[in-house]
């Protein structure tokens, strides 16, 4: 996909274990089962209601994307072997060549690899295909495999911001990440 596709032009994200598509309406069951399993959304989200997540998030992630649109790229990772949904990924042009990258894996799919494989994945197709010159990510304070897969990608803690997001009941850190094209490229030699 080049910079000047088209929204219509769906993403050309691969891996070796996974495949990748947009999220469709026909995702629904799935996304509010994700987004409503609490060991999944521990450092994510407080408990939303059903309409409160479609209205919030899934249906803000519906329209087609493009380089430049003000919403998030949201593709379903499902397993190549099974057919069936593992998680999410995707990210959002934050600007000045900037995307951020944000990935999630229901419950019985963590484990398995599948966040730094979908992770890497999206890596190239923000750097090969987009032509982004870095990608960031936030985690929350304590997040510690979201930590140690972006880490394990190439990505560098830059900083953490104090008491800037609340979940919980109490503010929490952000751990604040970056990776820059150039370093990527290093990386992958």
């Amino acid at each position: 996909m080049s910079m000047d596709a088209s929204p219509e032009t769906p993403p050309q994200v691969i891996s070796p274990r996974l495949t990748y598509r947009p999220l469709c309406q026909q995702d629904w069951p799935f996304y509010l089962a994700v987004s409503q399993d609490r060991t999944v959304m521990r450092y994510i989200s407080d408990p939303r209601s059903a309409d409160e997540i479609r209205t919030q998030s899934f249906d803000v992630r519906l329209p087609a994307w493009y380089r430049g649109c003000p919403h998030w790229l949201c593709l379903v990772i499902e397993e190549k072997t099974s057919g069936h949904p593992v998680g999410l990924c995707g990210f959002i042009d934050r600007g000045e060549d900037i995307a951020e990258v944000g990935f999630l894996l229901a419950a019985g799919a963590q484990g398995k690899g599948y966040g730094s494989e979908s992770l890497r994945a999206t890596i190239a197709f923000c750097f090969e295909q987009q032509h982004y010159r870095k990608m960031i990510a936030t985690v929350t304070a304590g997040n510690v495999a979201s930590r140690q897969t972006l880490l394990s990608a190439g990505f560098i803690q830059e900083g953490t911001l104090r008491q800037t997001f609340f979940l919980n009941g109490r503010w929490q850190d952000d751990w604040i990440f970056g990776l820059l094209k150039a370093e990527y490229r290093s990386a992958s030699r």
